[in-house]
């Protein structure tokens, strides 16, 4: 597309995350003139925030294993990817002069671990195009064919030849991500589905000696069993952390989505947790049962498994006294420790949401069906993915689609008018 396939063209690009900002590129690429709003004092808010511990921007592997890392919404996400794939986020990276590197796990980062540079090198970018940026204007709808925002300076209107949605989903409302866009899209008969957490932690409801002893405490080598949709176990080795109420981390975020389901389905969700992964049950049978003489059973395991402080304390807060002074029985545990998870928290805790405009909502170019020259993009759309990169990709993906859609729209319109 170029500016004389659109005279005059203007475009609406709604929230100013990784999906918003890919749309504003893709469309003043294209030759557009295009208006970038953000409920908050600057954009990006949230991408700066995830590049705090390490700005972790894809992953290396595979495509086929990248894609099913989507899970039921693989095949929805799938077009963006073949368009936008892991690869030519890393080298869109690299044009705008940020080096990047592939860890030991296979996930991309900046060479420098930062997320501020790359987003001010991509803003650059945006304003040398001709972006113009319009921050604390909160969307409030439409009043007839014009968009609605609030400003510091009251109530203002805009119009455009067509708009992006690229809002977020329901986590981290103080970055913007609040989820108030659904009844706006639902009172015009756009089809949302509700917003979960997603990449969040769970609720165990600990007793007060145990919470009170290791909350915080990290289990570094730890390996979690837990059984999918379809009912199928899978293990998992990693990390997570205890907290005062439950459970969360990386091991925990990555099985989210299916232990999510299984609360909403059946009220609890059961894990079963390898506090001895490195050993084979043979091996901590052998070890459990060996004579202890005068020792203490917890001694016994220190000095024989390693088990002492969080470990110790679960042992002690999920078997009964029985069980732990059953050596058949412990040993058993110490390889698979049931755990039940009671909730999920809080949707504003989670690090993404699943749920929101359903895919059958969207035409195959990223248009609201009932919404002529609006489309979406980003968190907002139904889909879910892990950490590690694919929430990133899809959501640069997602805003790249949309912003083509926009264009293919604008100019089949422009077509028909001449």
């Amino acid at each position: 597309m170029s500016a004389e396939n659109l005279p005059q063209a203007r475009v609406a690009v709604i929230g100013g995350g990784p999906a918003g900002l890919m749309a504003a590129e893709v469309l003043s690429q294209g030759g557009v003139a295009v208006d970038l709003y953000d409920a908050m004092p600057s954009v990006g808010r949230k991408f700066l925030l995830a590049g705090k511990g390490g700005m972790n921007i894809t992953h290396a592997e595979p495509s086929a294993d990248f894609i099913r890392r989507y899970g039921t919404r693989a095949a929805q996400v799938a077009p963006w990817l073949e368009r936008f794939d892991a690869q030519a986020v890393r080298d869109w990276i690299h044009g705008l002069g940020v080096e990047t590197f592939v860890g030991t796990s296979g996930r991309v980062f900046p060479t420098d671990m930062k997320a501020a540079p790359l987003l001010r090198a991509w803003l650059q970018r945006l304003r040398d195009a001709g972006v113009r940026l319009h921050m604390r204007h909160r969307w409030l709808g439409w009043n007839g064919a014009a968009l609605r925002f609030a400003t510091p300076d009251g109530e203002r209107e805009a119009g455009a030849d067509a708009v992006i949605l690229a809002l977020g989903g329901g986590s981290w409302a103080r970055l913007g991500s609040d989820g108030a866009w659904v009844p706006l899209l639902q009172e015009r008969a756009v089809a949302v589905a509700p917003l979960a957490p997603s990449n969040c932690g769970f609720d165990t409801d600990w007793s007060a000696h145990f919470s009170s002893r290791h909350a915080g405490a990290p289990l570094t080598t730890v390996a979690i069993t837990a059984t999918d949709a379809q009912g199928r176990p899978h293990k998992r080795q990693g990390q997570f952390v205890i907290t005062a109420s439950g459970v969360e981390g990386s091991l925990i975020y990555a099985l989210s989505a299916d232990l999510r389901e299984q609360i909403g389905a059946s009220g609890s969700a059961t894990i079963w947790l390898d506090l001895v992964p490195d050993f084979s049950a043979e091996r901590v049978l052998e070890d459990v049962a060996r004579p202890r003489g005068s020792r203490s059973m917890a001694s016994h395991l220190q000095s024989r498994l390693g088990i002492k402080g969080v470990k110790s304390g679960l042992l002690r807060e999920c078997l009964s006294a029985e069980e732990f002074g059953d050596p058949a029985r412990l040993a058993a545990a110490l390889k698979m420790l049931p755990l039940t998870l009671k909730r999920a928290r809080p949707i504003d805790e989670a690090i993404s949401s699943a749920g929101g405009v359903r895919f059958d909502a969207l035409d195959g170019h990223a248009m609201l069906r009932a919404l002529p020259g609006v489309f979406a993009a980003g968190e907002m759309l139904d889909w879910e993915a892990p950490t590690g990169g694919y929430l990133l990709t899809a959501c640069f993906a997602s805003g790249r689609a949309a912003g083509h859609g926009a264009l293919a729209w604008l100019a089949q319109r422009a077509s028909t008018r001449t």
